[in-house]
């Protein structure tokens, strides 16, 4: 099967054939035929066997499968390359200085991707390590869970007037709908069950301050406009156990330890 680049590459040889009258043919029947480009027999493989083994990974690493389709496909994209990379080096683009930074710095970044992950290999994070961070997320998100829901605006004045109309009885999930936050206005305002950690600071004191049912007698600001917060319940917070969270904690401190260890590289190379 003729993949997209193969196609390609066959419009563009069929577009150079020409049709000729039958004088012309004529004309040329008795000259010397051209000289035919040499070709490379059929199922020639132009790459070195390590980059198809390279791209398989990646394949397989996405989700493919190692099967005949895909072998074929990853033959055809690294013959295609080496064929189109034959013609530049032709026209001298190696040799150009811009190209030339870009492919060091290509090659750069994969040897310094495979470094970074040696070193985490070399220097796993411990057990004892990702206890602590759990014990820190824990107290910072603290022992409550808090379902709220809120009205966000832009001026103090619209705030003020929705307060208004609270207090004179009108729905709070109605007057949701003039709510800015496109997020949480089609659901009346509701915000759904969450820790005051995971709000900016004025917003999760107001929130911690109210009492089951009440909403906030004055507007709340924060640097994302004007809010109405209402307080529809609390519970106990349910931290989900080490184990069961433990993948996503070693997503929060892998970039942490490589920060650290990069800091010390530019330390030790006097580089601020």
């Amino acid at each position: 099967m003729l993949k997209s680049s193969a196609i390609a590459l066959a419009l563009a040889g069929a577009l150079l054939v020409q049709p000729v009258s039958a004088q012309d043919a004529k004309s040329k029947g008795n000259a010397k035929p051209p000289e035919k480009a040499e070709k490379a027999p059929a199922g020639t493989t132009l790459y070195p066997p390590a980059y198809f083994d390279v791209l398989l990974k990646e394949r397989q690493a996405m989700g493919q499968p190692d099967n005949a389709q895909v072998r074929e496909s990853i033959r055809d994209e690294l013959n295609t390359r080496e064929l189109v990379v034959r013609e530049a080096k032709k026209k001298g683009l190696d040799k150009d200085a811009t190209l030339k930074a870009q492919m060091d710095l290509s090659a750069q970044t994969v040897l310094v991707r495979a470094y970074l992950q040696d070193y985490l290999k070399t220097n796993p994070i411990t057990d004892e390590q990702l206890k602590r961070e759990y014990e820190a997320v824990k107290g910072q998100l603290g022992d409550k869970e808090y379902k709220a829901r809120h009205i966000l605006v832009d001026r103090e004045e619209d705030a003020k007037e929705i307060i208004g109309a609270l207090q004179k009885g009108e729905k709070f999930d109605k007057l949701a709908e003039r709510s800015k936050d496109t997020g949480s206005k089609a659901n009346g305002g509701d915000l759904g069950w969450s820790a005051p950690a995971n709000f900016v600071k004025p917003f999760s004191d107001a929130m911690t301050g109210l009492e089951k049912g009440k909403f906030t007698p004055q507007p709340v600001r924060t640097q994302f406009g004007w809010h109405v917060i209402q307080l529809d319940d609390v519970r106990e917070a349910k931290t989900p156990p080490f184990n069961e969270v433990r993948p996503q904690l070693m997503q929060r401190l892998q970039p942490r330890v490589i920060d650290a260890h990069l800091r010390e590289l530019r330390t030790k190379a006097n580089v601020n």
